[in-house]
């Protein structure tokens, strides 16, 4: 189970901009740090999703080309907050993300935030 919540922190680094920097700099695709993953960010009806487009070892990181999370987050001051849901999991995480120019810092956290994991993105 841990290694679950582990993932799911991961998947929830998906990218936004900070909000002066307007939002559709959130919308598009995002590579993660390690080289691992890649991302693409775009609108799903009311919310936002990051889409899984390329995992480099889906069985080591327990993810998949398609897998989702959908956030619904606000821009505050200088960037995202609010929750995210992986279905993949059925986890329901709280999200803050913030971008400048083509990188940025997600960080998710489950748990009332005693378990918490921030993620650099780099855009592609």
């Amino acid at each position: 189970m841990r290694a679950h919540l582990l993932l799911a922190l991961t998947l929830i680094t998906v990218p936004a901009a900070a909000a002066t920097a307007g939002s559709d700099d959130i919308f598009g695709n995002w590579s993660r740090e390690d080289g691992a993953a890649r991302v693409k960010v775009a609108n799903c009806g009311g919310n936002i999703c990051a889409t899984n487009t390329w995992i480099k070892d889906p069985v080591q990181q327990k993810e998949k080309v398609g897998d989702r999370l959908i956030f619904t987050i606000k821009a505050v001051d200088d960037q995202w907050s609010g929750s995210a849901y992986d279905p993949q999991r059925k986890l329901k995480l709280t999200a803050k993300l913030k971008a400048t120019g083509d990188s940025m810092v997600t960080t998710g956290c489950l748990l009332g935030g005693l378990l918490c994991r921030s993620t650099n993105w780099r855009k592609i």
